[in-house]
C-alpha cells in the first residue's frame, strides 16, 4: 500500500507549509524541555533547513517535481521516532516523487 500523495498544488503546498510549522513546533518544544541541554539533536537544523529549502523554492517558484527522495528524507527515515510529523514527511516526498493523484491512480 503506498502513502497518499496530494491530489491539487494547493493541497501539496498545504503540507509542506504545515511541515515547516511542525518542525519549528518540535525546536520549540525541544526547547523548553532541555533547557540545561547544550545543543539540539543533530538532525534538527539540517531537517529545517531542507523543509524551509522546499517551501522557498515552492514560492519562488523553482521547485520541480523529481524521481529521487527529498533531500531531508535520509535524516527523515534515520530519526523517524524522534519526529512526529514523519508520517507527513513521507507524504510530501512521495507526491514529490509520483506526483499529484490527480486521477485517484496509484500506478
Amino acid at each position: 500500500m503506498s502513502l497518499p500523495r496530494a491530489k491539487s498544488v494547493d493541497e501539496y503546498v498545504e503540507w509542506v507549509r504545515q511541515a515547516v510549522f511542525e518542525v519549528a513546533d518540535l525546536r520549540d518544544c525541544l526547547e523548553f524541555e532541555m533547557e540545561d541541554l547544550a545543543r539540539f539533536p543533530a538532525f534538527l537544523d539540517p531537517l529545517q533547513e531542507g523543509i524551509q529549502a522546499l517551501y522557498d523554492a515552492m514560492k519562488d517558484g523553482s521547485y520541480a517535481f523529481g524521481r529521487e527522495d527529498l533531500p531531508f528524507m535520509d535524516l527523515a527515515g534515520k530519526y523517524a521516532e524522534e519526529i512526529p510529523f514523519h508520517t507527513l514527511l513521507k507524504q510530501i516526498n512521495e507526491t514529490h516523487r509520483r506526483g499529484l493523484d490527480v486521477g485517484g491512480d496509484d500506478a
